[in-house]
């Protein structure tokens, strides 16, 4: 292998660090976030929304510095075969965790505004089950990508239904809440942070969706299905 040839590899091994160290800051905001909105004793102080725009900060100059360096092997060596599937999907994967970061960012904000409308310990119930769901997704989707997974990609999709399921059920929980305007107000929120994490589910697929475009060389929506062989080339 040239020096060059070497020197392309381990860029690739260090964007793919980086890339995974993204994944776990998005899943480990979004917990905060969840955390933040439905413990009815948490104080959502602001200071504490500020440390969580502050990490997704972070998470900006990760996606910034990742997109950069991803231009830079790009133009260090034309990748072909599976290196060049590779890059395409660390750019895709590298988008996708950027926007489940802010999604953690917004709920948390949401969370603040709300702190003195009433709540529904069933709609809380739902936003934190979808959480829960959500953030299971978030880390299977980077384990199928770290150890080049396919079946564990395959995953995804049923897990997306279960998050929703779940969307389904907090409309129809929302509507309960008519009778009482500030009720009803928070209740709006709670729908909107609802369609926030079926978000977050989406963008989990897409990642699964790049990992198998990786193994196999045919990009499919999962919805779509087949099954492909992988490719080993």
């Amino acid at each position: 292998m040239t020096q060059v040839r070497r020197r392309f590899h381990e860029e690739l091994e260090d964007l793919e660090r980086d890339l995974m160290a993204m994944g776990e800051m998005a899943e480990s905001m979004l917990g905060e976030a969840i955390d933040i909105l439905v413990n009815p004793e948490h104080p959502a102080k602001k200071a504490e929304i500020e440390a969580l725009v502050d990490r997704d900060d972070a998470v900006d100059d990760l996606y910034l510095s990742i997109e950069r360096r991803w231009h830079e092997v790009m133009a260090m060596q034309t990748p072909v075969a599976v290196d060049l599937r590779l890059m395409s999907a660390m750019l895709h994967i590298n988008a996708h965790l950027e926007r489940m970061a802010d999604v953690a960012v917004n709920i948390a904000k949401t969370a603040r505004k709300v702190r003195r409308l009433p709540t529904s310990d069933v709609i809380l119930g739902y936003i934190r089950e979808m959480g829960d769901v959500a953030r299971h997704m978030i880390r299977t989707a980077m384990e199928s990508f770290a150890t080049r997974n396919h079946e564990l990609a395959t995953q995804l999709p049923d897990m997306d239904d279960d998050v929703d399921r779940l969307n389904g059920r907090m409309y129809r929980e929302v509507r309960k809440c008519d009778e009482d305007s500030e009720l009803l107000e928070w209740g709006i929120r709670m729908m909107v942070i609802s369609r926030h994490l079926e978000r977050v589910g989406d963008h989990a697929v897409d990642i699964a969706e790049q990992v198998a475009f990786l193994l196999t060389g045919v990009f499919r929506e999962f919805n779509e299905d087949t099954s492909p062989d992988v490719d080993d080339d």
